[in-house]
């Protein structure tokens, strides 16, 4: 059953919290960072990206860096721009998005901010359907140690719960601690602090009583805080089990609330077919239908869009192409590449072939059509989104999804609350 508990938060001061609050360390470019903070000294990028306080070109991997990290969250501190709250407690997030997936509608999800149990990442109760990279889980292990904190939080699932979603509903009803609209994604973010006990016992007893919880992003800071954990507790002849580098800050979103946008693939040739050689390939495997010049969304699952020489196209599986009963063999994204990538155009490897890219479904289905116009790719291919009832029935499996198979959006903001490990 999950463990979890609540925390001294670290967070801006409300008048400073849209100085500070930034996107993820991951989803920008060292460039686009220096870029976005400006001359803005309070930007939490001076923290999460902290290349940027040096030369244009300076690796984010070297050591000065990692200490410049250090340096500057001293300094927030220092400055009054982060300040610790004075008692143990959870926080409710909310973001209001307008989605393509939403028909453009508003649509707001509700996630508890909590300390997670390091030791339930090691014993499967908190779940996993990624592959992690050495490399990256040694730079947010730098980055941990070097702050003795969770900058920034992992993005966790949980199965709907009736009690919480009632605490939370009453939360929303009152009047939040941050409320803002983000400058760059134009979706609406609020914090609440759960500070009374009755609350904070409901919420530490209902994910007591939780099977599992999943990962839904962060899968490389999930790994990265339990390690980090792990080495405190091995350097300290005096450990106990309920210190607070135990645990690591996540944000844990009811599942039925997220939205899993489509996760599109372009790709630069055709392997040395003919744009009529790869039609007739794919009619092995697909019903094709030509949709014509105006932009063509998969209507269901195991449906494709291709956009080719300027039309769009429907590609349905046919029956016997994949395994139903298979939790990975009925994702599109499998079908796709062992039948069209894999197969047709040879591209076997999707995290290191160049001639393949990937485009989030935020981008919308212009963006694919843009890429071949321009003549930098020859076709694109956009698919059906995963639903996190597939992703959850995969980490039940103890399996792991094909890459390139997820885009959650919102992402979460960083800097609205950080966990200190000591």
């Amino acid at each position: 059953m999950a463990k979890i508990k609540p925390f001294r938060g670290i967070r801006p001061p409300k008048e400073y919290v849209e100085q500070v609050e930034s996107r993820p360390y991951d989803v920008l470019e060292s460039d686009e960072a220096r870029i976005e903070a400006g001359d803005n000294e309070k930007s939490l990028y001076h923290i999460i990206k902290p290349e940027i306080n040096f030369p244009e070109g300076t690796s984010e991997y070297d050591p000065r860096v990692y200490e410049c990290a250090r340096e500057q969250f001293d300094k927030f501190q220092r400055e009054g721009w982060l300040v610790q709250d004075d008692k143990e407690q959870y926080y409710i997030y909310a973001q209001t998005s307008w989605l393509p997936i939403n028909g453009g509608q508003e649509k707001t999800q509700y996630g508890i901010v909590i300390g997670a149990y390091s030791g339930d990442y090691q014993n499967g109760v908190i779940k996993k359907h990624e592959l992690t990279r050495a490399d990256k889980e040694e730079d947010r292990m730098k980055h941990v140690r070097v702050n003795d904190a969770n900058i920034e939080p992992v993005f966790f699932a949980y199965p709907d719960n009736v009690a919480l979603l009632a605490l939370i509903d009453k939360y929303a009803a009152t009047q939040p601690e941050y409320d803002f609209v983000a400058p760059i994604d134009g979706f609406r973010h609020q914090l609440w602090c759960v500070s009374d006990d009755a609350d904070i016992q409901l919420i530490t007893e209902e994910f007591a009583q939780m099977p599992a919880l999943y990962i839904a992003d962060g899968h490389h800071r999930s790994a990265a805080a339990a390690l980090v954990g792990q080495e405190k507790a091995k350097q300290n002849p005096n450990h106990r089990g309920d210190e607070e580098y135990n645990y690591f800050m996540a944000v844990a979103f009811p599942a039925s609330q997220l939205t899993i946008l489509d996760y599109n693939r372009v790709v630069k040739d055709l392997n040395g077919l003919t744009p009529q050689g790869f039609l007739d390939a794919l009619a092995t495997n697909f019903t094709v239908e030509e949709k014509g010049a105006d932009e063509y969304r998969p209507q269901e699952a195991h449906e494709f869009a291709l956009y080719l020489e300027g039309k769009w196209y429907s590609l349905k599986a046919k029956p016997g192409t994949y395994d139903a009963s298979d939790p990975i063999g009925v994702l599109d994204v499998d079908i796709s590449s062992r039948l069209i990538l894999d197969q047709i155009l040879g591209i076997t490897d999707l995290r290191r072939d160049k001639r393949i890219d990937f485009v989030g479904g935020l981008r919308g289905l212009g963006e694919l059509k843009r890429r071949v116009d321009s003549g930098e790719m020859q076709m694109a291919l956009a698919l059906y989104p995963v639903t996190m009832q597939q992703i959850m029935d995969i980490a039940d499996s103890g399996k792991i999804m094909p890459p390139k198979a997820t885009w959650f959006e919102p992402k979460l903001r960083s800097g609205l609350v950080i966990h200190k490990l000591s």
